[in-house]
């Protein structure tokens, strides 16, 4: 089958090379002319034609980029042609580029793809949204860059227009939670010195145990590289589509405290001082008398301690003739210690999901 395929990078070039391997023609086009096998979209749908069908894959970053090239290829293409729309784009985005599509007779496809690197060798797994009947014109593509095995196994019809890539957003969002999991384990193991092998643990569960997976493969691969992980900084960004997900369930009211706290890890981890915890410290300063760390013009085991600001005299006369208790009297009894149930009111810290130091990413 003749395919053309738009955007040459590391998932574009390597599912080009795969479906070349499977015994498809594929000819790429690419900003990049050491990529490209052609030097424009006119070039490459004279190539592909296969008896009135053009077949184009577009693999370019979502948003503006994706929606450039299916506005020229809907200049260009003509009824029974097919569009698949195989980056990260966001499903609402796909219902619009349907309908600018549609009208001219041009089917639309969205497909979520997983496999990174490793899909060239270990196939991709494929989550498609749109028409049966474009679904069917494109399976022998999908079938070529799946992995081998039962279809269901790493392909699925997964609904209407938009539904692909809502998977593959869904998808990214169990990532997210999945690596911070490990994340997490991994940063509790390094802290306690009684565990000598770190890498053998996490290596000692890839076989036999019920959290082995392929992301703890690549961990202990990682481990193994970079032992330690030294050197590695926290920084992380994010795609967007752990936001989405997060924003989808807001939207249907699901619950996903636990993508929630692999996201907020991630903001955390560029921040190199966290005002919202510079806030929290200043807080228990100015309550409590509790020692506060201060950054400027101070050696690193410097701290500064400021006293608790005491609170007018007229609130606090109010607060005794209401039957409450006065400031010092609050201040006594926090100096005493929590009392049953109370939980600490000295502001311990302990450690929250994911902020690590200062930062850190799943």
């Amino acid at each position: 089958m003749r395919i053309g395929m738009i955007g040459l990078g590391k998932m574009g070039g390597n599912m080009r090379e795969r479906l070349r391997r499977a015994g498809h023609h594929v000819v790429g086009y690419d900003l990049d002319e050491d990529l490209r096998d052609v030097g424009s979209l006119e070039e490459l749908l004279e190539a592909i034609d296969n008896d009135g069908l053009r077949v184009v894959w577009v693999m370019v970053p979502h948003g503006k980029p994706t929606r450039s090239t299916v506005e020229d290829l809907a200049e260009l293409l003509t009824e029974g042609d097919l569009v698949i729309e195989g980056g990260n784009s966001k499903y609402t985005d796909d219902l619009e580029l349907d309908a600018l599509l549609a009208p001219k007779g041009i089917g639309y496809l969205d497909c979520g793809v997983s496999g990174g690197i490793w899909g060239l060798e270990n196939g991709y797994g494929l989550m498609v949204g749109g028409r049966a009947e474009d679904v069917d014109k494109a399976m022998p593509i999908f079938d070529a860059l799946r992995p081998e095995g039962p279809r269901e196994e790493g392909f699925v019809h997964a609904g209407e227009v938009g539904a692909g890539h809502y998977a593959k957003m869904v998808h990214n969002g169990i990532e997210y939670g999945l690596m911070h999991a490990y994340a997490e384990g991994y940063e509790l193991l390094a802290a306690k010195e009684i565990v000598k092998d770190v890498h053998g643990c996490f290596q000692a569960w890839s076989r036999g145990t019920v959290v082995r997976s392929w992301l703890l493969d690549l961990a202990v691969k990682a481990l193994e590289e970079i032992p330690d992980l030294d050197g590695v900084s926290e920084y992380t960004t994010d795609s967007g589509e752990g936001r989405w997900t997060l924003e989808e369930g807001i939207d249907m009211a699901v619950p996903m405290p636990v993508l929630a706290a692999a996201l907020f890890a991630r903001f955390a981890s560029r921040q190199e001082n966290s005002p919202a915890m510079q806030m929290v410290a200043a807080l228990r300063g100015q309550f409590g008398g509790h020692a506060v760390q201060m950054l400027d013009g101070l050696d690193a085991g410097q701290v500064e301690v400021h006293q608790a600001a005491e609170p007018k005299r007229d609130e606090d006369r109010a607060r005794v003739d209401q039957g409450g208790t006065s400031a010092a009297q609050e201040q006594g009894a926090d100096d005493a210690g929590p009392s049953s149930g109370s939980g600490s009111t000295g502001g311990s810290t302990g450690p929250t999901s994911g902020t690590g130091d200062v930062d850190d990413r799943g």
